[in-house]
């Protein structure tokens, strides 16, 4: 199978050596995203379900790249920085995935790599062979 990468053009990227998404036949994954936006500045500071629906949205672009989109995802997880906040995050997730559901967890993390983010979500789609109606 093919294997494509898809960038989100961030400065990180080639340093780490990752890709915001890859997909391999109908497979997507996409790497744990946060909250910045198009100028590089990250959104909602000190907020974090502004930062959840800041990262789902760029989840989401990440996923339209690759050619699948929030309907195809399977499987979600979220990083957070203070666990005790989780309905913050959970509210967000709600409301991107609210019929479509897929597996998802969330843990606690002891930091992000900017002091600043206060949550990070990374998703796995699968493409359906057939054209949705």
């Amino acid at each position: 199978m093919e294997r494509q990468t898809f960038s989100s053009g961030t400065k990180w990227e080639p340093v780490a050596g990752y890709s915001r998404a890859v997909r391999v036949g109908p497979f997507v994954v996409v790497a744990g995203t946060t909250a910045w936006d198009e100028r590089g500045e990250i959104v909602g500071v000190g907020d974090m379900h502004a930062q959840a629906v800041q990262a789902l949205r760029n989840l989401e672009h990440a996923l339209t790249a690759a050619g699948s989109s929030l309907r195809d995802v399977v499987r979600t997880r979220a990083f957070v920085t203070d666990i005790r906040r989780w309905e913050e995050v959970a509210r967000a997730h709600g409301e991107f995935f609210r019929d479509i559901r897929p597996a998802f967890t969330m843990v606690q993390v002891s930091g992000l790599v900017d002091p600043r983010m206060l949550v990070e979500i990374e998703a796995e789609a699968i493409v359906p062979d057939a054209p949705r109606k």
